[in-house]
């Protein structure tokens, strides 16, 4: 298992740039304009972890822009965290055989969402290419939110 990242929902995308890159000093590493989903992605590294976030894409920091209003509450603004696996199914056979609820099944072979027994999500994502969907996660709906 590899840490990937840190997603944090913003309202206002300059503020933000402004408070975690000109004033906290991390780097702006890519930016994920997504006009059919309406939001913009930015991933963030501290200047010590340039190199690795180039090469790996981690460890960052994602700023995620709806770009339309939202309101945030409940720890919505904190989204996920994030990390790849060897094995998607066999993680998420682990963590079920722990009694983990799968929030949102890897039906893709890519991205699975589990939370924590305090409520933060936890992304998995498959290393390299998706494995073939497969039973019993291709056809498992998904479970309360993620």
């Amino acid at each position: 298992m590899r840490y990937l990242h840190t997603m944090v929902r913003v309202t206002d995308l300059d503020a933000s740039l402004h408070f975690y890159c000109d004033l906290l000093g991390l780097e702006e590493m890519r930016r994920m304009e997504n006009e059919a989903g309406r939001f913009t992605l930015v991933f963030l590294a501290a200047p010590a972890d340039r190199a690795r976030s180039t090469a790996e894409r981690s460890p960052e920091v994602e700023l995620t822009f709806n770009w339309d209003p939202q309101t945030y509450d409940g720890g919505r603004n904190f989204g996920h965290l994030a990390y790849k696996v060897a094995d998607i199914y066999a993680a998420c056979q682990r963590l079920m055989d722990g009694g983990v609820v799968i929030n949102r099944p890897p039906r893709d072979g890519h991205m699975a969402f589990v939370r924590s027994p305090d409520g933060v999500s936890i992304e998995l994502l498959q290393e390299g290419a998706a494995l073939a969907p497969a039973e019993p996660w291709a056809s498992m709906p998904n479970t309360g939110s993620w």
